[in-house]
Order: structure tokens, then C-alpha cells, then sequence
């Protein structure tokens, strides 16, 4: 019994000392209107997933200037680099089914939340 007792809480020690314990950090959150403009990339192609609209929505608002009302601006997709991490970052995170459906239909308010975590940076979307 002492020796199962021991080892839990070394355990623990050790996971807090390593930093398994800390908490994931929010980096930064907008709200996006995904409108019409957002759901089709720059040759007219009709985007599938969401993670390509979320995409498309910050190049047109970053880099040619098309924002909808309801588009916040965002420090963290100002960058190209972080626009590509999307797909990465979308699938680390957290989208429900239906939202991702609605996301793609478009003419939705959506809000994003950008996540620092131990696996990694991740994004969790929600739609209003």
C-alpha cells in the first residue's frame, strides 16, 4: 500500500516539475462573418472543409482587403505562415458537426479562439 501511495504521488510531482500540469493558453480570439466571398479560394473553386474557409476568410481580410461586417481583425493570421497552419490547427481543435456544416454554408457568424497547448497549437470554432 505505502509503495502504490509513494508512486502516485511521485507521479505527480514529477508531472507538475516537467510541466504537465500547466494549462493551455489562449492566444488570441476573433469573431468572423464567413460570407459568400469566403467560401470560394482565389480561382473560383468552391472550398469543402472548413478549415479552408477559415483560411480564405483571414487572406481576405489580411491580404486583399475584404472585410464584412462582423470581421474582426486578428494579429495571429496577419501572418501567411500561420493562415497554412490552419488545417493542423483545426484538426488539433474543436469543431461540432453542424457547426462545420453551417460554416460551410456560409452567411454565419462564427467565433475562433486560438489555443497554445503542450501538443501543440490548436483552434476551437463555434458558430452563433
Amino acid at each position: 500500500m505505502r509503495k502504490g501511495l509513494f508512486a502516485a504521488a511521485f507521479t505527480a510531482v514529477l508531472a507538475v516539475s516537467t510541466g504537465a500540469a500547466r494549462a493551455d493558453e489562449l492566444i488570441e480570439s476573433y469573431g468572423a462573418y464567413i460570407g459568400q466571398d469566403d467560401l470560394y479560394n482565389s480561382s473560383n473553386e468552391r472550398l469543402t472543409q472548413p478549415w479552408q474557409v477559415i483560411r480564405q476568410d483571414r487572406a481576405n481580410v489580411h491580404r486583399f482587403g475584404v472585410r464584412q461586417p462582423g470581421d474582426d481583425l486578428d494579429s495571429f493570421f496577419a501572418s501567411p505562415r500561420n493562415r497554412e497552419l490552419a488545417e493542423r490547427m483545426i484538426r488539433a481543435g474543436r469543431i461540432e458537426r453542424s457547426a462545420a456544416r453551417r460554416l460551410l454554408d456560409g452567411d454565419v457568424q462564427i467565433y475562433v479562439e486560438i489555443w497554445r497547448g503542450a501538443g501543440g497549437d490548436y483552434i476551437n470554432i463555434s458558430v452563433n
